[in-house]
């Protein structure tokens, strides 16, 4: 199972990607991982945290949401994370 999800930067602004792993990934965003290795986008935004996810069957659904989300205005993003 794959998931699409979405956090928010310490600077306000939003973050969307996929992964297999939530946790691992927002551990990684936060640089909590053996290392402290930060994931890229968010080495000089974080600490983050998660707003919202959606599970979905495969890689090919979760690339298919994740690129609808990122289309999406800010208004639209938040309104998806308060529904």
């Amino acid at each position: 199972m794959w998931w699409v999800y979405i956090v928010k930067c310490q600077d306000q602004s939003l973050y969307t990607w996929i992964t297999i792993d939530v946790k691992r990934r927002i551990s990684e965003h936060n640089g909590l991982l053996k290392g402290g290795k930060w994931a890229k986008y968010t080495r000089m935004k974080g600490p983050v945290e998660l707003m919202w996810q959606l599970q979905v069957a495969n890689r090919s659904e979760a690339s298919k949401k994740e690129y609808e989300i990122k289309k999406m205005t800010r208004l639209q993003k938040l309104a998806l994370i308060a529904a």
